[in-house]
């Protein structure tokens, strides 16, 4: 049965709760990830998503159009874009279970929390669908029990 570590990202980007989004914006450029884990003191609190910023900021930063309340919407926090219900999972959580959580609450990542709760990785659903698809299984049988 392969779980949860087997595949997370062990490097999850974090920012703080007062990081600004132009901020949250260059991480998602630079950094090859769609998620990313809002901290405060080092403990997990909430998730951005690309397309929660996407969402959140203007469309017209950075055109022509470009007013000076569009540009405000960089300055907004982490914390007032962030989704505050975090499902997390364990690192011997069953891929096939991250699987239904996933889907039961129409999420597309979950942070991986040590016995602790302390942050250790972070798992979407394009991680599970590639251990789907790499399991070693053409007919695609690896994920029949999430189904």
């Amino acid at each position: 049965m392969t779980v949860v570590k087997d595949i997370m990202n062990r490097e999850p980007v974090t920012v703080e709760m007062d990081t600004t989004l132009e901020r949250v914006r260059n991480l998602f450029t630079k950094a090859a990830t769609h998620h990313i884990i809002v901290v405060r003191d080092r403990e997990p609190i909430g998730i951005i998503s690309d397309r929660d910023v996407l969402r959140t900021v203007s469309p017209f930063v950075g055109k022509l159009s470009e007013r000076p309340q569009d540009l405000s919407t960089l300055n907004r926090l982490a914390h007032q874009v962030m989704s505050r219900n975090l499902i997390t999972v364990r690192p011997d959580t069953p891929n096939t279970e991250a699987i239904g959580l996933l889907l039961q609450h129409r999420i597309s990542a979950l942070p991986v929390l040590s016995d602790r709760g302390n942050l250790i990785g972070i798992v979407s659903w394009r991680d599970l669908l590639r251990y789907c698809a790499e399991s070693g299984q053409s007919d695609g049988r690896a994920c029949d029990a999430a189904a």
